[in-house]
């Protein structure tokens, strides 16, 4: 079962209801309805061992597909793995409040970069401040727009190394406390009053889509009315423990890092007309439990999910920003006295296992959807 299977029985349907869709919506339902068919062309592969023969079709590489993020996972986290630091590290989620979500749907590149920003210095403020930590971090940032059951829920994932450089660079200066940070009621209201700031500011320059549900805010008066209600929230920061160490690290990014809205694994069954999946309910303790929608349902929720085109959703700040990381983390393996960890990494490879003997098949040159056609054509009357 996969997302790709709705999208062909319910797709065009879809499209035809739903005529405000983006460009950029429409385009990966279409690469995600292609992808690994061959309206994409593909290879012939030849085992090595056994001469066994077969073909292998083109994947679409989107970032929204479910089925075309493992190779690009892999490559990423080998990148990473050379970046930790012997340290333990911190789970940091910044979350923004339902209020905004009506926002999020026409403003989704604006509120989202918004909300890496606020975060971003929340973390480097709090941290700077010598009554909590007294040091210059570094982090990485993960965004994601979607809850369990598909609907919306902005939130950025922050992963922290537990420490960070002294005001002149000469020390690590690790946490005060085993098991504690930074203080979450303090990275609650200083995220909140940085992103409502910064929301104000997108309003006075006009830079905010204020249509649809969010017509009233374009009064001023509705507006201000609608900043102040904000405060009057306390906004969700959550602190997790501590990571196990380096490995575990890299196994939470593999999980977080280059997922979409759903994966294929939580699908269970689809009749056509309706969808079910499984989803996980925090409210009662993780609990596993079902989800039946419609198709036209299930797609408008996953739609909402298609970022910007361009948007970046993995960031670096700090001392692990691009400009200075090679230098800050070198010096953070001097200043702790450890040369760069090495963790065991299944290495990527583009190769797969022959499905008669098990030896790596040979990848094939790349043939369009026509040539394709003319090979399937052979293999079916040989």
């Amino acid at each position: 079962m996969e997302v790709a299977d709705v999208l062909h029985a319910q797709g065009d349907r879809f499209l035809a209801r739903h005529p405000w869709l983006s460009v950029q919506q429409r385009t990966v339902l279409r690469a995600l309805t292609r992808c690994r068919t061959a309206a994409l062309g593909g290879h012939v592969d030849h085992c090595g061992a056994c001469g066994h023969r077969a073909i292998s079709y083109n994947s679409c590489r989107n970032r929204h597909c479910p089925k075309c993020q493992a190779h690009a996972r892999d490559r990423w986290l080998a990148a990473r793995e050379r970046e930790l630091l012997d340290v333990s590290y911190v789970h940091v989620v910044f979350t923004l409040p339902h209020a905004l979500h009506p926002l999020c749907r026409r403003n989704a590149a604006c509120l989202y970069h918004l909300l890496f920003c606020a975060s971003a210095a929340t973390l480097r403020e709090v941290a700077a401040d010598p009554t909590h930590l007294g040091a210059a971090i570094g982090f990485l940032s993960i965004l994601h727009t979607w809850g369990q059951t598909l609907v919306r829920h902005p939130h950025v994932h922050c992963v922290v190394p537990a420490g960070g450089f002294s005001a002149d660079h000469q020390r690590w200066v690790h946490p005060k406390y085993a098991g504690f940070f930074l203080p979450v009621k303090v990275l609650s209201r200083v995220f909140r009053g940085k992103f409502v700031e910064g929301l104000r500011r997108a309003y006075a320059r006009g830079d905010l889509d204020l249509g649809g549900v969010t017509t009233t805010l374009r009064d001023a008066s509705k507006w201000h009315a609608f900043v102040d209600a904000l405060f009057r929230t306390d906004w969700i920061v959550y602190v997790k423990p501590a990571f196990g160490g380096p490995a575990a690290v890299l196994r939470y990014l593999g999980r977080y890092t280059h997922r979409v809205a759903i994966s294929n694994h939580r699908l269970i069954a689809f009749d056509g007309e309706r969808i079910t999946f499984h989803w996980k309910d925090y409210t009662r303790d993780g609990q596993h439990r079902t989800m039946t929608l419609t198709a036209m349902e299930f797609l408008r929720r996953f739609v909402q999910h298609v970022l910007p085109r361009g948007f970046v959703r993995i960031r670096q700040f700090g001392f692990l920003a691009n400009h200075c990381r090679t230098a800050r983390l070198t010096l953070a393996r001097r200043l702790l006295r450890h040369r760069s960890l090495r963790t065991r990494m299944r290495a990527a490879t583009s190769a797969w296992s022959c499905p008669r003997c098990g030896a790596p098949m040979v990848l094939g040159p790349i043939l369009n959807a026509h040539q394709l056609a003319r090979v399937c054509f052979i293999f079916d009357t040989s």
